[in-house]
C-alpha cells in the first residue's frame, strides 16, 4: 500500500485481520525500513495474537538514499513524528480499520517519534511500546504522553538503558521498563525477539482494553 502523508507518497505493508483486536502501527528508525527482519518477525508474532500490523516506511526512497550518506534524516524527529501522526490518522478514518483500538511500536529514533504522535493524538492512541529505543529524543512531549507506554530495552545495552530510564522519568502516563537480560541494542541473542513479543502482546492487551483516552499515573516497575 501507498499513503500520502505530509506531502509525500510513503510505502507500507497493511495486514488486518477479519476480526482485529487493535492495529499496530510501526515507527522504524536510525536507517532501519519497513523490510527490517527484527520488526518484522514482532510483527508477525502480534497478528498471532490478532493484532493488525502497518509496517511504514517514514522515508522516501530519495530520502533513505540521502540519509545513507548523511546520516541526518533519521534524526529529523519532526519530520519522522509528522509523517507518523498523518498515518495514525489515516488508520483511524481508513475502511477495516477505523474504530479498531490504535497502539504505536517504536524502535530506536522511531520511539521518538512514536511517542510524540501519542502526545498529539491522544484520543487517537490507546498503547506505545518502544524496542530498543531512544525515548528521550521525544524531549517535552514526554510529559504530555497520555497512552501507556512500555519501554523494552536490552541488559546488556547500557548506554540505551540508562536514557530510557531518564525518559521514564518524565512520562506522566503509565509506563514500564521491561529489561531483556543479556539482550544488546538490535536483540539478535537467541530468544530475545521471542520475548519482546511475548511482553508487547502482554501489554497491549492489558493497555487496549483498559485505556479510556484519560491515561494513568505514571508507575515505572
Amino acid at each position: 500500500m501507498i499513503l500520502d502523508a505530509s506531502g509525500v507518497v510513503l510505502a507500507g505493508d497493511l495486514a488486518v485481520p477479519e476480526f482485529p483486536r487493535g492495529v499496530v502501527l510501526f515507527a522504524h528508525g536510525s536507517g532501519s525500513s519497513r523490510h527490517s527482519p527484527r520488526n518484522r518477525q514482532v510483527a508477525a508474532g502480534l497478528q498471532d495474537a490478532g493484532y493488525g500490523t502497518l509496517l511504514l516506511d517514514l522515508l522516501t526512497e530519495a530520502e533513505e538514499r540521502i540519509d545513507a550518506r548523511t546520516r541526518a534524516l533519521r534524526f529529523d524527529i519532526g519530520l519522522l513524528a509528522g509523517r507518523l501522526t498523518d498515518a495514525a490518522d489515516w488508520v483511524g478514518a481508513a475502511e477495516g480499520t477505523a474504530g479498531v483500538p490504535l497502539a504505536l511500536f517504536g524502535a530506536s529514533t522511531g520511539a521518538a517519534a512514536a511517542l510524540i504522535t501519542a502526545a498529539d493524538r491522544p484520543e487517537l492512541v490507546g498503547a506505545v511500546v518502544s524496542r530498543g529505543g531512544r525515548p528521550d529524543l521525544a524531549g517535552a512531549a514526554l510529559g504530555r504522553v497520555r497512552a501507556p507506554t512500555l519501554l523494552i530495552v536490552g541488559g546488556a545495552d547500557r548506554e540505551v538503558l540508562e536514557l530510557n530510564r531518564q525518559a521514564a522519568a518524565r512520562l506522566a502516563a503509565e509506563h514500564e521498563i521491561s529489561v531483556i537480560p543479556g539482550a544488546t541494542h538490535l536483540f539478535p541473542e537467541a530468544g530475545a525477539l521471542e520475548q519482546v513479543i511475548e511482553r508487547s502482546v502482554a501489554w497491549l492487551a492489558r493497555s487496549l482494553s483498559s485505556n479510556d483516552g484519560r491515561g494513568q499515573p505514571g508507575v515505572s516497575r
